[in-house]
């Protein structure tokens, strides 16, 4: 390979990985803001359509893509301040535990409701002596994969299973539900926070090191009898 082609690799290899980082930001960055934009985006249109019957010229000024995404995503970030300080009142968990109980009783709006905000309060618990963060044999059992375990449960033979969640990089939102015996599962010391910065940066920000990854094979015990090759 000639000395111009070697150059153009190399500056093409540092700009690829220079690049990684600023990209995975935006990626998770744009997921983010266009949720949360999404939430208040209703609520904006509804206060632009209303400033418009007053000011026409300001509705107009107000009513382009950009400005309200921006807008929107600033009202629901107050909006969740909001509801975090008012959850911390009395006054407020009589309102939230209101509407918990209306929630609950609508048909298959408290199965959805139900089921995440059960997924939210065991992620903040570990599960009955398991630890939360995991590695499991996905998807293959030569590879292994960063899993969050939300419950434990006996299945009718008697063994322990464990419901681990096993997210996507960089978008953790989305992933598998694995279901895995307890004595397949292999444990970390790592916290929640290291385990989403692992996913979300690909791998390049976590814990320096792993735990174990190859258990030891127990010793095979010899029949009585059988001979040896």
């Amino acid at each position: 390979m000639t000395m111009p082609a070697l150059h153009i690799k190399r500056y093409l290899i540092t700009g690829l990985l220079a690049f990684i980082p600023v990209w995975i930001t935006w990626v998770v960055f744009k997921f983010v803001f266009t949720l949360l934009a999404g939430v208040g985006s209703p609520l904006v249109t509804g206060i632009i359509e209303l400033i418009g019957l007053g000011s026409p010229h300001a509705a107009q000024a107000l009513h382009r893509d950009w400005v309200e995404s921006i807008l929107a995503f600033v009202f629901t970030l107050v909006a969740l301040y909001l509801l975090g300080w008012l959850s911390t009142r009395v006054i407020g968990r009589r309102i939230l535990g209101t509407i918990d109980k209306f929630l609950q009783k609508l048909p298959l709006v408290h199965t959805i409701y139900g089921g995440v905000k059960k997924l939210m309060t065991l992620m903040r618990n570990k599960p009955g002596g398991t630890q939360r963060v995991v590695l499991i044999d996905f998807p293959s059992p030569q590879l292994k994969s960063i899993g969050f375990v939300t419950r434990t449960f006996i299945d009718t033979a008697g063994r322990e299973i464990a419901a681990v969640y096993v997210p996507t990089t960089p978008n953790p939102t989305g992933g598998y539900l694995e279901l895995v015996p307890i004595e397949r599962l292999i444990m970390t010391d790592w916290s929640m926070d290291q385990a989403m910065a692992f996913i979300v940066s690909g791998g390049a920000v976590g814990p320096e090191q792993l735990p174990d990854i190859e258990p030891p094979v127990p010793a095979r015990i010899a029949q009585p009898g059988a001979e040896a090759l």
